[in-house]
Parts: structure tokens; sequence; C-alpha cells
């Protein structure tokens, strides 16, 4: 029975076949799922502040034994079993990777209408948010406070430039 099993798995892996189920085939483009205020509130909003963490509290001394705290059931980043500087280079690479949710074409605004996303102005925003970004996470794996204080202002001018143009505008052309 054994040598069957065996003669058959070689017969059909010799002429191409598999006996473990595949996955159907999906399209490998991007979807977008959420309008650009959830993407922003979910994503980037939240990865921000965990960056930002860092120019006021060391990360390091945010794994510190707590007593009765379990990491792998905290929802602080910061605290978790990812904590501390890790969570700080995990932050600043969700704020990097972001950038293409931000380029995706077909995402609306809160509104309802287009974000901006083949706007030439949007995309460099998008590139200096992405850049300042790794930078952060470059900051990170140094654990270098002094460095993770002087992205800071970079990083929150990446978003307040996009935000000046998009976010802040009353009436038409206000993407939120």
């Amino acid at each position: 029975m054994h040598r069957t099993v065996m003669a058959l798995g070689l017969a059909a892996a010799a002429s191409g076949l598999s006996l473990i189920a595949q996955a159907p085939q999906t399209s490998a483009a991007p979807q977008v799922h959420a309008d650009m205020n959830q993407l922003m509130r979910g994503v980037l909003y939240p990865a921000a502040n965990v960056v930002f963490s860092a120019q006021v509290d060391d990360p390091a001394e945010k794994t510190a034994f707590i007593p009765g705290h379990d990491p792998a059931m905290s929802t602080d980043p910061l605290t978790s079993t990812f904590g501390g500087w890790v969570a700080i280079e995990n932050a600043a690479l969700a704020l990097a990777e972001s950038a293409n949710l931000l380029l995706i074409p077909g995402r609306v605004c809160s509104t309802g209408t287009p974000a901006p996303t083949g706007d030439a102005s949007w995309a460099a925003f998008v590139q200096g948010m992405r850049r300042v970004s790794l930078e952060a996470y470059a900051a990170a794996q140094e654990k270098d406070m002094e460095k993770m204080i002087e992205i800071s202002l970079p990083l929150s001018d990446s978003c307040d430039n996009c935000h000046r143009r998009w976010r802040n505008r009353r009436g038409s052309g206000r993407c939120q």
C-alpha cells in the first residue's frame, strides 16, 4: 500500500500534477476598501502617533516588565509583544508602506469625491512622507531618541503640507 501511494505521488509529480489543492487565482491589482478618512484614522494616524512617541518617551522603557501585564494582549503597540523600539520601527515602516495605499486610484474622500491620487502635487507629498518615514525607520533601528526628535518635525511637516492643500480647505477640493 505504501509503495502504491508513493508511486502515485511520484507519477503525479513527474506529470506536472499536484496532489495539493491550489488556491484559486485572484487579481493582484490593488483594491480600495476604505475612504481617505478611514485610511488616515486606521493606518496613518495610529502609526504616526507611535513614531512621534519616541521623541518624548524612551521606547526601551516600554518593554520593561509590568506586573499583571500580558504583552500578547496589549492593544498599545509600544507595550505589546513587539513593543519598544521594534514598535517604532514597525510604525515608521507602516507609514512608508501606506504611501502605496495613498496612491491607489479609485480611493474617495469621505465626502464621496475622488481623492487626488492622480495629482502631481499629491504624488510629491506622498513621496515626501515615504522618504521621511524611512528616515524615521533608520533612526529607530539605531535606537536614537535625538534623531527621532530631529525627524519629528519633517515627518509632521510631510503630513501638514498635504493637509493644508487638501484637508483643511473649505468647499471643493477638500478631501477628508
